[in-house]
């Protein structure tokens, strides 16, 4: 079931490894290096966020953690399997089977239910739902009257707890969240929040989400900061936005 408890062992890979990870964008008069040799490792079940001005390379990064855009040079290993070097093919099954993604504007198919939108990972594969994995899912995420519902008839909250139990449907190595909260406002922010460390917490599953907002980051436990292409080392959170708000600030004008 979903809501199980995942365990580790001693010879559990991480569930993210980023190895010298570079991205650069050709610009006149030279080139633009976005990331510069980026180090990042995520244990199973840990719950961590990315933070970044705009423009800073947040969302790249996560793209490249997620196989939609190929680094210039490094490497990312996912849950032990390294993504990188994988045609297109390859990594779009990988990406389906093994990465959950939650966007900003939820990307769900207006013509598709709920329900449907939230088993698409595995409708593309012919795959049948698991009833002991959707419905405690549903349940959670207080969806099971709406699963029948299209997204236009659903709240913006709605509709992120869709996006949520679509990135957790297939029991991914690692869900991804590119600024999750920038379509919600204040209240639903917090919401998704809390359910999102619920989420960790419950299923074991390891996150990571990228945003701008200290209140957003806070709900992780460790942040590292994003600026001029490079990670700073990360730093427990307390799970207090106000602390998170003075050491990023600190970053921003270090």
């Amino acid at each position: 079931m979903i809501w199980k408890m995942t365990t580790t062992s001693p010879t559990t890979p991480p569930a993210l490894q980023v190895r010298g990870l570079c991205k650069r964008y050709a610009a006149e008069p030279a080139s633009v290096d976005v990331l510069k040799g980026i180090e990042l490792e995520l244990a199973p079940a840990a719950f961590e966020a990315v933070m970044g001005s705009s423009g800073s390379g947040k969302s790249t990064l996560l793209h490249l953690l997620a196989g939609l855009l190929s680094a210039d040079e490094g490497e990312i290993i996912i849950g032990g399997e390294s993504i990188t070097g994988m045609d297109d093919e390859t990594a779009t099954i990988f990406r389906r089977r093994r990465i959950g993604l939650v966007f900003q504007d939820f990307n769900l198919i207006p013509t598709l239910t709920a329900e449907e939108n939230i088993t698409l990972p595995l409708l593309l594969e012919r795959r049948a739902p698991d009833p002991e994995t959707l419905e405690p899912l549903l349940e959670r995420l207080a969806l099971t009257a709406r699963r029948r519902h299209l997204p236009s008839r659903l709240s913006g909250g709605e509709r992120q707890r869709v996006a949520i139990a679509r990135a957790l449907v297939n029991n991914p190595a690692i869900v991804l969240a590119d600024e999750p909260t920038g379509n919600l406002d204040a209240p639903a922010s917090r919401a998704f929040c809390d359910l999102l460390s619920e989420m960790n917490e419950a299923t074991g599953c390891t996150i990571l989400l990228v945003s701008h907002d200290p209140i957003v980051a806070a709900a992780a436990d460790r942040v590292h900061i994003l600026c001029r292409g490079r990670l700073a080392a990360p730093f427990d959170t307390l799970h207090d936005s106000g602390r998170v708000a003075e050491r990023y600030l600190a970053s921003m004008h270090g």
